[in-house]
């Protein structure tokens, strides 16, 4: 969490987080001070955390009959103040507001999320009219408005290019790496960014239903549409609040006796029943911390424990999200494959698009790279250069075909292998002559395939959603074992995916995510590349910006589970035998205290375990 988040939440939370700090205080002095003090400083807690606590569960009793575990607390509560256990009631009191704090907290950071994405939001358009430019707002445009995009603008509306070339980066609607050459005809997307030329367009839907503001619809909608877990002590308050005052009462009858009746609702003290939920999370959020892990929903390990699918984008997800040199494919006997490699770096040492970085970076050697001369780039098709006195061309075959260079059909053939496994390619032509071809991918991460095996030993099925070309997406899919994959995924894709099967585990990276995170089961956002706004949708982050600790994850949430299950049932098993003791008088409260207390120290240390769970080894 940043200084900046901090500061935020102590803004928002300034007066809760006074009240928690003051009550806890309270409560560790109750613990130093001398028996015989005149009142006891955990009363601090008791008023400051307790009092709203009673005050809900009444209003919840009395306006519409809701029974949860709110009303066991507010009864242990005042059995405890009753029979003088004022320290339990307050510590009860400071948990249940904690945990109630912690909830508020992540869903103000969900808003906050959705906000980001706001921004991004085109503010402004060109519109062309009676050969003018005139600035006017992006909402404002119209559908068959035509707009013209400068290099570095944003795409203000959906549409069509009418005139001119560029690339365009889409990394905000499809994932992609790489930005997508554009010409006359093709179509451009509100929110992506144009990156090198300049063109004009018309647009095909007005400024508020652009893509990027349907993408913000999406999350806005699933968000609101998420349900949330109910606590499994709230599953079951209703019985175990009957059960506790009828035990009460009934004992109070038959023995005549009111120490007996307190004593019940003392030993029936929620207390371990409440720690057994939180302090198993806690526990396993403080597991996958250490294996860089972020948890920032409270209730999504309970979710993870259910799913059985897992969801991976592709791009940055179970790639390492930016191209890599595959091969140098040399056409011509007396230029090796290596020189191919140089030759075409020399050409692009000046290029600022993606492809001509990473064919500079891939050759390795710096200083043995020549310097080109009368360098042109020439948006959406390639650069011309001279090197070493080489009249070189590199870019699309189209763009060669146009400097009259065009590639054999044989060499054609060639590169369709690598094009058919996901690869770009760059062609390459010195003097007016085809000179070969350089191959580019998004290499996979080198856990990813292990990554893939674990889960499915772990009974959870993994499929590939990518706003990539099928091409890219069989490739990788292949490569990782993967036999479900899903290619030119547009948000709305993923999210129906989501829609179509209730229990999946989303993991993602970009904006275009987001709607996918917020939507599924449990989202999952990679830290460290990962967009803010992926981020803020997601319920786990993934710090280190690696998916090899992904399978860690799913089993732990499901040993959790069963610690949950463990604790609760013997929180209630604890709790019948002592009632039962009470009835008949061999616990008075004092006897009672010690044995609730006894079992929430239980119920901790229990929990405790998981912070160091690792699934054995076979």
């Amino acid at each position: 969490m940043t200084t900046t988040d901090m500061l935020s939440i102590w803004r928002d939370f300034k007066t809760e987080l006074i009240f928690l700090m003051l009550s806890g205080l309270s409560l560790l002095a109750s613990m130093l001070v001398p028996e015989g003090f005149p009142v006891d400083p955990a009363w601090v807690a008791i008023v400051l955390c307790g009092v709203p606590i009673v005050k809900e569960a009444v209003v919840g009793l009395v306006t519409a009959f809701d029974v949860k575990a709110d009303v066991l607390v507010a009864t242990a509560l005042v059995a405890s103040v009753i029979i003088g256990e004022d320290f339990a009631a307050g510590e009860v009191a400071f948990i249940m507001q904690l945990g109630s704090l912690l909830e508020e907290v992540t869903t103000a950071r969900a808003r906050a999320g959705i906000e980001k994405l706001v921004r991004l939001s085109p503010q402004t358009a060109r519109l062309l009219k009676d050969g003018r430019e005139i600035m006017t707002p992006a909402k404002d445009v119209r559908e068959g408005d035509a707009l013209r995009v400068l290099p570095g603008e944003t795409v203000p509306a959906d549409g069509v290019i009418l005139r001119g070339q560029s690339s365009v980066d889409q990394a905000l609607l499809t994932g992609e790496s790489l930005p997508v050459d554009k010409a006359e005809g093709d179509e451009v997307y509100s929110g992506t960014v144009n990156r090198y030329g300049s063109f004009d367009m018309k647009a095909t839907r007005s400024g508020t239903d652009g893509s990027i503001q349907r993408m913000i619809r999406l999350v806005q909608s699933a968000d609101a549409g998420k349900a949330k877990v109910v606590r499994l002590a709230d599953r079951w308050a209703t019985w175990i609040v009957a059960g506790a005052f009828s035990a009460a009462l009934a004992t109070w009858l038959v023995t005549g006796e009111i120490i007996r009746a307190v004593t019940i609702l003392v030993v029936f003290c929620p207390c371990s029943l409440v720690l057994a939920t939180p302090t198993a999370i806690v526990a396993a959020i403080g597991n996958l911390t250490r294996h860089g892990m972020l948890v920032r929903q409270g209730d999504a390990l309970e979710r993870l424990a259910d799913a059985d699918i897992c969801a991976f984008d592709k791009t940055g997800t179970l790639t390492l999200g930016e191209p890599r040199v595959r091969a140098a494919c040399s056409l011509r006997p007396d230029l090796s494959d290596r020189e191919l490699h140089r030759l075409c770096a020399g050409a692009e040492r000046r290029s600022e698009h993606p492809l001509g970085r990473a064919v500079v970076q891939g050759f390795g050697e710096e200083e043995q790279i020549p310097d080109g001369e009368n360098f042109q780039m020439i948006p959406g098709r390639g650069v011309r250069c001279t090197v070493e006195g080489q009249r070189v061309a590199a870019g699309s075959s189209a763009f060669l075909a146009a400097e009259g260079a065009a590639p054999t059909e044989e060499a054609v053939a060639r590169a369709a292998e690598f094009v058919n496994e996901g690869c770009t390619v760059v062609w390459i032509a010195a003097d007016g002559r085809p000179a070969g071809f350089i191959a580019l991918s998004d290499m996979p991460r080198a856990e990813a395939a292990q990554t893939v095996r674990a889960l499915k030993d772990a009974g959870v099925r993994p499929v590939l959603l990518t706003g990539d070309h099928a091409g890219a997406a069989r490739h990788t899919a292949r490569e990782l074992g993967i036999e479900d994959w899903h290619a030119e995924c547009l948000p709305e894709d993923k999210m129906r995916f989501m829609d179509e099967h209730a229990r999946v585990c989303m993991i993602g990276d970009g904006v275009n995510d987001a709607p996918a995170l917020k939507k599924a089961h449990v989202g999952m956002a990679m830290g460290g590349m990962g967009s803010d706004i992926a981020v803020d949708a997601a319920d786990i982050v993934l710090v280190r910006d690696g998916i090899g600790e992904v399978p860690h994850a799913f089993l732990l949430s499901r040993r959790m589970m069963k610690a949950i299950r463990f604790n609760l049932t013997f929180s209630m098993a604890l709790n019948f035998a002592a009632i039962v003791l009470a009835a008949v008088g061999a616990l008075n409260p004092v006897t009672g205290a010690l044995v609730h207390n006894a079992g929430s120290v239980a119920v901790v240390l229990h929990s405790a375990l998981l912070l160091r769970w690792e699934k054995k080894s076979v």
